[in-house]
């Protein structure tokens, strides 16, 4: 993976690729990104992204058409589905529970993965997302974290909305060095971070992002939101989502993601909610030590990939 900043989200990808019956009805679509630069394992990899399909044998023979266009611009890796790189949606559900999707989770037709594995993919990477109702359990390791932490200056707020845009700079750098080795991470601009986060800002509750700084920098934060699609259910919303958790590498950190994780829990229970889901972490993330403890497995998701 190079440390080139990648495209903006919702970046148009270099192609795309519809399969039609003879009635000219879509029977299969997709997009393609080879200018991206991706690599995995030193290969440079096309990406297959916005996949939809009605038909399996449309499928097979899009795939065929995309793996084969990738190869002819020089990627020796096919990666999918990956909408342009994974600051959009990408992977698909391919086990768990049969609880009801929550917000920004994937969301398709089950047969779509193995629309993939029919076409030669195999899985790259595994996610997982877990939950847990168990909001205020007692840790004595994370108590001694917490006060190591205090003692060393580091203390922990909520966001500030009243100067977001400034909130927004602090959180995207921790981010781009919190994630600078996270497998397929791609750093992107700040003005591109803010335009993607600019969709959130009107379901944010401070109260669920906690920033922990010391000495005035940011060290590390965790961002959460409810689940409105239990709303859109016409369900009370009683759960809220850790979208990401990010801490600073270095010793001095050391602890900071259970404790951020456990100050999280405990705001969104004196908010009223009842669960929270750890969202889409990777199989290797040190994230899933850190929020499995007393949850459950929800969701398993994957992504595939071949060599064209």
């Amino acid at each position: 993976m190079t440390n080139d900043t990648a495209s903006a989200p919702g970046t148009p990808p270099d192609s795309r690729l519809e399969v039609r019956d003879v009635s000219g009805q879509l029977q299969a679509r997709c997009s393609l990104w080879w200018k991206s630069t991706l690599r995995v394992d030193g290969r440079p990899a096309g990406l297959i992204g916005n996949y939809d399909a009605t038909d399996a044998e449309a499928a097979a023979t899009l795939l065929r058409q995309a793996c084969d266009q990738l190869r002819d611009h020089g990627c020796t890796l096919v990666v999918g589905p990956m909408d342009g790189s994974t600051w959009g949606s990408y992977r698909f559900v391919t086990g768990g529970t049969d609880d009801p999707p929550f917000f920004l989770e994937p969301s398709h037709p089950p047969e779509w993965p193995a629309h993939f594995e029919a076409a030669g993919f195999a899985p790259l990477a595994r996610y997982y997302s877990t939950i847990t109702d168990d909001l205020d359990g007692p840790d004595p390791k994370t108590d001694r974290a917490e006060e190591r932490l205090a003692a060393s200056g580091c203390l922990i707020r909520h966001l500030d909305l009243s100067r977001l845009d400034e909130e927004l700079r602090s959180i995207h750098r921790v981010t781009l060095d919190a994630f600078q080795h996270a497998f397929l991470y791609q750093p992107i601009s700040f003005d591109a971070f803010a335009a993607a986060q600019a969709k959130l800002a009107p379901l944010l509750r401070p109260e669920l992002v906690l920033m922990a700084e010391r000495n005035g920098e940011l060290v590390g934060f965790v961002f959460a939101i409810p689940d409105i699609l239990q709303a859109q259910r016409g369900l009370a919303p009683d759960t809220v989502i850790i979208k990401t958790l990010a801490v600073l590498p270095g010793r001095a950190q050391a602890g900071l993601g259970v404790v951020l994780v456990r100050r999280l829990h405990r705001a969104a229970r004196e908010l009223g909610f009842r669960r929270v889901i750890h969202a889409l972490m990777h199989e290797a993330n040190s994230s899933q030590n850190i929020c499995c403890h007393a949850s459950r497995l929800l969701r398993q998701y994957t992504l595939f990939a071949r060599t064209p």
